[in-house]
């Protein structure tokens, strides 16, 4: 049995790299039912101002097609809190290179009045979307 019943993690998931792979499959390691909010091209352009390369659909067709993957959903905010609220669950997943940001310090605390957990896994060094594309360019 793992240790929680249903997880939570979302991203861009653009030019998917093995990055993205290590996160998935290190939430479904801990999880029974795990769900992935896959931000839209709206939100990415609203909160990185710029497009991503790969089109949502695209993006959420690739993460549906991931085993470790139980359910896919678009994510349209960066309220984590109204997505726990829709989706009900036990923890959220997210790199480490969030841990102590301010978004993230905020949502801890109203996570552990929620009963809800968040667990930060270890950020895949030398691997990004951003050096994927400064690869390509060079």
């Amino acid at each position: 049995m793992k240790q929680y019943k249903i997880g939570y993690t979302t991203g861009v998931f653009d030019l998917f790299h093995v990055g993205h792979l290590n996160i998935l499959k290190k939430a479904k390691e801990q999880c029974d039912h795990l769900i992935v909010g896959v931000s839209t091209d709206e939100l990415v352009l609203e909160y990185k101002n710029k497009q991503p390369v790969t089109s949502f659909e695209d993006r959420k067709a690739i993460v549906e097609g991931i085993k470790y993957v139980d359910q896919v959903v678009p994510q349209f905010n960066r309220d984590k809190y109204s997505a726990w609220e829709h989706l009900l669950f036990d923890v959220m997943f997210v790199g480490d290179d969030w841990k102590g940001s301010p978004l993230f310090a905020e949502l801890e605390m109203r996570f552990s009045q929620a009963g809800v957990e968040i667990v930060y896994f270890p950020y895949t060094k030398g691997v990004s979307t951003t050096l994927v594309k400064e690869k390509i360019r060079s």
